[in-house]
């Protein structure tokens, strides 16, 4: 019995000391992309996208919204599912591009996300663009093998379907 307890350790250490050294290999930046089209025009998308103060509403991940600085640049804290996260504004085109950085140098992961809006039909089909980082080998590993690096997009974006209908 205690020979396979041993046994069943070792193997566990092997797991994590691989997980561990596959997160080193990988690079700390990545780029993940993904787009949906919409029905509404750009300048009620871009609406939607700005109002964080309403985030909690609409966002499955966001519990509360807290506003830092109405700007420029706007700075917010969400509270969620992925612990508390500072953000700030970097870029805004009105109903065209915005561009919004974790502002929190602390976090195991940082980035930013840009929106693109174009016009499409009668709609407007949006892109967001993740230029992220994740700092930590383990979280590296994760982000890469177990959740996606377009997981939180996809949230985003199926998220942002139902509030717009």
């Amino acid at each position: 019995m205690l020979k396979a307890t041993f046994i069943v350790l070792g193997i566990l250490c092997v797991i994590v000391l691989v997980v561990v050294a596959v997160g080193y290999a990988l690079p700390v930046g990545h780029v993940a992309s993904r787009a949906a089209t919409f029905a509404q025009p750009s300048e009620r998308l871009f609406a939607a996208l700005t109002d964080v103060e309403s985030y909690p509403t609409w966002r499955s991940d966001v519990k509360t919204v807290e506003v830092l600085a109405a700007g420029p640049p706007k700075r917010w804290r969400e509270r969620g599912s992925n612990g508390d996260i500072t953000f700030e504004l970097v870029e805004v085109r009105p109903s065209a591009r915005l561009v919004s950085r974790i502002a929190d140098a602390d976090l195991a992961f940082g980035g930013t996300w840009t929106y693109e809006l174009t016009p499409d039909g009668s709609g407007t089909r949006l892109t967001i663009t993740e230029h992220g980082e994740v700092y930590n080998p383990l979280f590296r590993f994760m982000s890469r093998f177990v959740f996606g690096h377009t997981a939180t997009i996809d949230k985003f974006l199926a998220d942002l379907n139902k509030r717009l209908g």
